[in-house]
């Protein structure tokens, strides 16, 4: 994944050409961080991560921010209120600090998915991260393909959201044998726009998957469409299918 927080004439950067800007990572994902890093031809800023005794999280800047153009690059992936935290109270650190701006760079959202009340009493978690965020100190956001683009109005503060559809492409067409012979499926109808966008780029079929939750939670009754043919597969008959658009998001899909 490449972020660009600044564009230069050169593929590296020197830190000369930009000064006054400090990248941290949060323990989400350092590779990630370090990658960003190197490619702007910057070092990674210090600060330490600890954990008290009773699991509160403890951060620690290990040098000056003041004056400073802060990054914070931390995803909402894994541990993802633990990660959540860690990126709040880095930015409220550094703001403290008197860093002139603090952006953070969320590749993937937290809670991104409870973006609406779809049922009674259901919470918008969403909007509270949103509200956190902005509470915490942080001037900008950069996220990547956010659930649902109307997250950006829950902000207001600047939100970047990036789309990771023409890296997917080139991978498509690099990694992916015979690709012009291959359908884009979408596990959700939450995802048919991406799928469509990608299948018109790719000038390939697409297929959508409309799937029915039971009382236990677990799915009793997948339905696919495929160029107008339907196909319904019911439990405890096993069916899978290789979702290439949402490979990057959650990982190989199966039913």
């Amino acid at each position: 994944i490449h972020i660009h927080m600044y564009r230069s004439r050169d593929s590296r950067t020197s830190t000369s050409d930009m000064p006054n800007i400090k990248i941290f990572s949060g323990n989400s994902n350092p590779l990630l961080a370090q990658a960003i890093a190197r490619r702007l031809g910057l070092e990674l800023s210090k600060v330490k991560l600890t954990k008290f005794s009773n699991k509160e999280t403890s951060v620690e800047i290990g040098e000056s921010v003041r004056g400073e153009d802060v990054y914070i690059v931390q995803s909402g992936s894994g541990e993802v209120n633990d990660n959540l935290m860690e990126l709040l109270i880095m930015i409220s650190a550094c703001k403290i600090a008197s860093a002139v701006r603090v952006t953070a760079v969320i590749p993937c959202f937290p809670y991104a998915r409870q973006d609406k009340k779809d049922r009674s009493r259901a919470p918008i978690t969403a909007k509270l991260v949103a509200n956190m965020l902005s509470v915490a100190g942080a001037d900008h956001i950069i996220t990547m393909d956010l659930h649902a683009s109307q997250i950006q109005g829950f902000f207001d503060i600047p939100v970047d959201n990036l789309y990771a559809e023409p890296a997917v492409l080139k991978w498509i067409k690099d990694s992916v044998p015979d690709w012009k012979e291959s359908i884009i499926v979408s596990p959700d109808a939450g995802g048919a726009k991406r799928v469509t966008a990608t299948a018109d780029a790719l000038n390939v079929a697409f297929a959508l998957i409309h799937k029915e939750v039971c009382i236990t939670g677990s799915v009793c009754v997948c339905v696919c469409m495929l160029n107008c043919c339907l196909f319904s597969v019911r439990k405890p008959m096993r069916w899978k299918a290789w979702c290439w658009l949402e490979m990057w998001r959650s990982g190989q899909p199966s039913w």
